[in-house]
């Protein structure tokens, strides 16, 4: 059985409406548990409200429909059912009554046959009780072919725009006759269809096995129930592709829109797909109605709406809209899933704003020298060696990490790496020192991610900045000490880790320290920079020992870092050793 965050199975609707009043003052419930699941407008007063109420509901486990959908401009009550189960007969007829004033009540339901018969029924009781009561049904599933029978098209998220445009146009002031025509106007404007990833998990029960691994489901309703296909997951395009020719196919004549027509889109998650997949699939749906199908998309509306609890996936909705439909859309509401700051016009073609130039990269283009000088022979060959061997050190990085991080160290390095050895055959100015490892600070920027990438340019920034008063062509060996130097004390203060930390400084710190202390001692160049390498390769290999006290590594218990050194530290004492035997070679076989 799946593991969910809940107490008693039985209990779950009753607990999520406490849960939603607690959240939101404007909301509140009846007291009617556990037959009776109503949330409404705290606002109203019983048989006083002076505009026409509109109700909607339905089984739970669709969240935020319905409920979240209550406020201000759009219902004045949801009916919640049990999970994926339709609302009592009672429990509708307590919502009527307890929001409905003398300018009656539009029941909104979904085309499912418990919600159309509950609520049909309640709303005969509620007219013989003197009521004004109507009702529209709202069937925007495009997935079926038609015809549809007895049981017609299902409704699906698509029933949002409905809520929407019926409360604005009740918080309006509008009659009921007038807001009931609205509402079904734009209930036979939309069409909706639903592809899934997995199958959701009722609470309490264990989850079906019928959708097998790399396989999706496409024209599923929001019961779970199976869709109308299952297939092999496809690219986002191609899904998408065949979402919206179901959905405009002028086969079925499901909805009247046709090339040239107004739109307005959503993008509705089932429950578990992560926002960054629902902005992908907006991405792509936009450009494919504009296009592709001729449409010119008014507005876009992406998040979870109406879900079928845990699921995996996402349905689109298609609405045609004209300017008075997309001023309802555009009205204020106060139903807290309904979506701030979507309100008003949108360009038809988004155009990326330039990136502007700072007056180091304005007309600047590095390029290789066509002769190297002495000095750009040796940092060619230093560069060279210390990425290579990051390169081939990647899978050892990256089992380090999977020990004490999040196991991907060896890409990103080896990315860097692999950055800075192709920018080294065209782009670096080797004969310029100080400006060859700023281009190193720009490779390395331009294709690492997270905090290494980060540090590696802001080392590299530092040591630029320590470099460039130097001759371009003779830098002696104490000013690349003192780069390293600066190079290091800017990687501490912004990382803010220190020695002893288990970080990349455990091996930076002693190599640039004894680097440092050599020079002064008098030692050769060459030498004092092989003993800074031996240096940081010991305070890397220290690492195995110390309790993590930065970085990824300081949330993993300290008996699974025993015996493993700091992968970053790592890296970093192997391209300083690298690159100081490089240097030495050079040097010995002058």
């Amino acid at each position: 059985m799946a593991a969910k965050l809940i107490n008693d199975p039985d209990d779950v609707v009753t607990e999520l409406i406490e849960g939603m009043v607690e959240t939101y003052p404007h909301l509140q419930y009846l007291n009617g548990f556990p037959e009776v699941k109503v949330v409404l407008r705290a606002d109203i007063n019983r048989g006083e409200y002076d505009k026409v109420a509109v109700i909607s509901g339905g089984g739970s486990g669709h969240e935020p429909a319905h409920a979240g959908f209550v406020g201000g401009g759009m219902l004045a009550a949801a009916v919640c059912g049990d999970i994926f189960a339709s609302p009592s007969v009672k429990a509708v007829l307590a919502a009527i009554r307890a929001v409905t004033g003398p300018p009656g009540c539009l029941l909104i339901v979904k085309n499912y046959t418990g919600d159309r018969l509950n609520f049909g029924l309640a709303a005969e009781q509620a007219k013989a009780e003197g009521f004004k009561v109507e009702m529209v049904i709202v069937g925007d599933d495009c997935a079926l072919p038609p015809p549809r029978g007895i049981a017609g098209r299902r409704g699906l998220a698509g029933t949002l725009f409905v809520h929407k445009v019926a409360g604005a146009a009740a918080d309006a002031g509008l009659s009921l006759k007038e807001i009931t025509a609205e509402a079904a106007k734009v209930a036979e404007l939309v069409g909706t269809m639903g592809v899934a990833l997995s199958v959701c998990t009722i609470p309490g029960k264990g989850t079906s096995d019928r959708l097998e691994a790399g396989k999706m489901e496409l024209g599923l309703g929001i019961h779970g129930e199976p869709g109308l296909v299952i297939a092999d997951i496809q690219p986002v395009d191609i899904v998408v592709t065949h979402v919206l020719k179901q959905i405009l196919s002028q086969d079925t004549h499901y909805v009247s829109i046709k090339r040239g027509s107004r739109v307005a889109l959503m993008v509705n998650g089932l429950g578990a797909t992560p926002i960054m997949e629902l902005m992908i699939v907006a991405g792509k749906a936009v450009a494919q109605l504009q296009l592709e199908h001729g449409l010119a998309v008014e507005r876009i509306y992406t998040g979870n709406f109406m879900t079928s609890l845990d699921m995996k996936g996402f349905s689109l909705s298609v609405l045609k809209v004209d300017d008075s439909i997309l001023a309802r859309l555009d009205s204020p509401t106060r139903a807290p899933a309904w979506p701030v700051s979507v309100d008003g016009p949108r360009p038809q073609t988004t155009i990326p704003v330039e990136i502007p130039q700072g007056p180091s990269t304005v007309n600047k283009v590095p390029c290789r020298p066509e002769k190297l000088s002495t000095q750009g022979k040796v940092l060619e060959m230093a560069i060279e060696a210390g990425a290579d061997a990051v390169v081939k050190q990647r899978d050892m990085l990256n089992d380090w990490d999977s020990k004490v991080g999040d196991g991907d160290c060896g890409d990103t390095m080896c990315k860097g790496a692999m950055a800075v050895l192709e920018d080294l055959k065209k782009h670096y100015p080797l004969n310029d020192a100080a400006e060859t490892v700023n281009e190193i600070g720009v490779s390395i920027r331009r294709v690492m991610g997270g905090t290494s990438g980060v540090l590696y340019d802001i080392f590299c920034k530092a040591a630029y900045a320590a470099l460039k008063g130097n001759s371009a062509d003779d830098i002696s060996a104490k000013s690349w000490a003192d780069a390293l130097n600066a190079a290091v004390s800017s990687v501490r203060k912004y990382g803010g880790a220190s020695a002893g930390d288990r970080t990349m400084l455990d091996a930076l710190i002693p190599g640039a320290a004894c680097l440092q202390e050599k020079l002064s001692q008098g030692e050769d160049a060459t030498r004092a920079f092989l003993l800074a390498a031996e240096a940081a390769c010991n305070g890397a290999e220290a690492t195995k020992t110390m309790k993590a006290q930065a970085g990824r590594s300081s949330y993993v218990p300290p008996e699974i870092l025993s015996n493993v050194p700091d992968p970053g530290a790592m890296a970093a004492a192997t391209w300083f050793r690298e690159a100081a035997t490089a240097v030495a070679m050079y040097h010995n076989a002058l």
